[in-house]
């Protein structure tokens, strides 16, 4: 079956994909699993310079990859340039992996017997990934993967799916053998046939909750190794003492930036005592003045959502609120274009016991929230069932440290309101934010693509 994929802005028709079906999910796990028979004997050193190859590769074509990332995902140009080069970052922590995969030693550990620990591939992982960053997504899986001596078979979202063909594209031209990495398109039976082949070691997951938790059900059931994380919900806490434009800056790009479409997306303001007066007004005068189009565009701030369904989701939440009473500063408003376009819309002093607190809207909607105190916001934060990310925007040195402590999230930002760690730190969160023990990025994600062995030699005289 031939599956159209529209740009998100014009509707224009970018290229056509196959969906895969059973069979076709089965021939791509073998040729991944024979590759990978030859591919773990490899020397890590071998595999860490066709990561350097890839890299260079991926930095001459990020132009490419990031209209590509713009016109079928809906982001502006600008916005597509940083996930790019952030999954390009990606790449480059991937070529350390001589180091990144050393073990320990002991000798003499009793009489006469040595202890060693090495790192081993698993062999086929399976990358299933969303439609709100096609390029880094991937790109945090699959270079980590390979380097570590596995072989990879990427599904990415059928709304989004042309930019992982160019970098599966891109790959090839770097001389990655056959079958070692390989994209293969389609929605909920696809995933399922990877997932529960018996040749496929381990699942990387990232989208929404409910998914996460069945996909994790779904490989544990066949002993398989599972990475899955889920959505978010995250509060930016701002103090009275951090209301001026550097904040506003902040809060405008986490909530608004990629049209609310993140995981990161910082989606409800706890404003703290006095702090709401005066910052309500900034929000809505800078938020009033973004530019929304198609994100190619010179000069467009925010870009559509991903489809119809995705807007009239988002409306359903605006009008829901609107009936509730729920005080509206700033009201969706038409935009022009024929794409799925959602305007800014900032409400107030919402009850955190809210859906528009509570749930995972995915768009461009804010909620602020009052607090007394710091010791009010941070409860209301922690009473999330998710645990993703979550900042404070203070000049006070004791609060900043006070929230880094109590807040239940995976990462915290201070003055930073998309608390994005780099490559080579974990990034994932807690509670339903993911479902597995280890995270993405950093030593968790090289952990999470191999087995750790301890050999305990003894050689008798």
């Amino acid at each position: 079956m031939q599956l159209q994929v529209h740009d998100k802005a014009t509707r224009e028709i970018l290229g056509e994909i196959t969906v895969a079906g059973r069979r076709e999910a089965d021939a791509a796990v073998r040729a991944a699993h024979a590759a990978f028979e030859t591919w773990r004997e490899v020397p890590v050193v071998e595999r860490a310079r066709l990561m350097f190859r890839y890299a260079d590769a991926l930095e001459r074509r990020r132009e490419d990859l990031a209209l590509s990332v713009s016109r079928e995902n809906g982001k502006t140009l600008p916005d597509a340039r940083g996930e790019v080069r952030r999954g390009i970052e990606a790449v480059e922590f991937a070529c350390g992996m001589p180091s990144l995969m050393m073990g320990d030693s002991l000798p003499d550990v009793a009489r006469g017997i040595d202890s060693v620990s090495a790192r081993y591939p698993l062999g086929v992982c399976v990358g299933i990934t969303p439609f709100n960053f096609p390029a880094m997504i991937p790109l945090w899986m699959v270079p980590l993967a390979i380097a570590a001596g596995n072989a990879f078979v990427l599904k990415p979202s059928p709304q989004t799916p042309l930019t992982s063909d160019m970098l599966w594209t891109v790959a090839r031209e770097c001389g990655f053998p056959e079958g070692l990495f390989s994209v293969v398109h389609g929605a909920t039976e696809t995933a399922e046939a990877l997932i529960d082949h018996p040749d496929v070691a381990a699942v990387s997951f990232v989208g929404s909750s409910n998914v996460a938790r069945a996909v994790q059900e779904r490989a544990v059931r066949a002993h398989k190794r599972v990475q899955a994380l889920g959505g978010a919900k995250n509060y930016l806490i701002v103090m009275p003492d951090a209301v001026n434009a550097a904040t506003c800056d902040a809060v405008m790009s986490a909530a608004f930036g990629g049209a609310g479409q993140r995981c990161l997306a910082g989606s409800v303001v706890v404003a703290v005592g006095e702090a709401g007066e005066a910052f309500a007004p900034m929000l809505v005068e800078a938020a009033s003045k973004l530019r929304v189009g198609h994100g190619a565009e010179e000069g467009v701030e925010m870009g559509p959502v991903v489809s119809d369904q995705a807007l009239a989701r988002i409306d359903g939440y605006v009008r829901r609120a609107r009936a509730d009473g729920i005080p509206v500063l700033l009201d969706s408003r038409p935009v022009p274009g024929s794409g799925a376009f959602a305007a800014p819309v900032i409400f107030d002093r919402v009850d955190p016991a809210h859906e528009l607190a509570r749930d995972e809207i995915f768009g461009p909607v804010l909620a602020i929230v009052r607090a007394d105190s710091l010791d009010e916001a941070i409860a209301v934060a922690n009473a999330s069932r998710y645990g993703n990310a979550s900042s404070i925007f203070t000049r006070d040195g004791r609060s900043a440290r006070t929230f880094a402590s109590r807040i239940q999230v995976g990462m915290v930002g201070v003055n930073v309101g998309v608390a994005a760690p780099m490559a080579f730190f974990p990034f994932g969160g807690v509670k339903d934010s993911i479902f597995g023990d280890l995270r993405c990025h950093g030593k968790d994600a090289v952990a999470f693509y191999t087995q750790q062995r301890v050999v305990i030699s003894r050689w008798p005289s």
